[in-house]
């Protein structure tokens, strides 16, 4: 049999969204701590979030990740929903690893979730890396689904 070579076409080289990036050679990889968290200044309103956060929840739960049969919700990758006094929705998500395929789709997804829910007045997502997502993050439900015991 003959071993035919397999031919891996370098990334496209993506150009820098400002000078710093320029100076440091590109865009970085993943989120650092210097990078300013579109929900940092947004603060809990509890009952606004009693309101909504049923209903973002489900929404949430029409997401899934494209290589995982289970919804990101279950899969424990948002970590905080915000609601504010203005009925803006912060959420604090993560994903399986950093260089997860779906990083490019799930955050704008999980946007768009939210924002489609009816009470909304706007969305934002901030990708973290801490803490780092584990399996033990999983519902059971989710666990059940893909047999992990």
């Amino acid at each position: 049999m003959t071993e035919i070579p397999v031919y891996q076409p370098p990334p496209m080289p993506q150009a820098p969204a400002s000078p710093a990036e320029a100076r440091e050679g590109g865009p970085p990889s993943e989120p650092s701590a210097s990078e300013p968290a579109q929900i940092a200044s947004m603060t809990n309103d509890p009952e606004r979030s009693a309101a909504l956060t049923p209903a973002i929840v489900t929404a949430l739960q029409d997401v899934f990740d494209p290589e995982i049969p289970v919804n990101i919700y279950d899969l424990g990758l948002i970590y905080d929903i915000i609601v504010d006094a203005s009925d803006a929705v912060g959420i604090r998500m993560t994903l399986t690893a950093p260089g997860c395929p779906a990083a490019q789709i799930l955050p704008g997804q999980v946007k768009a979730a939210a924002a489609s829910v009816p009470g909304v007045t706007d969305a934002r997502v901030d990708v973290v890396w801490e803490p780092p997502w584990d399996r033990d993050r999983m519902s059971e439900a989710a666990r059940l689904q893909l047999g992990m015991f």
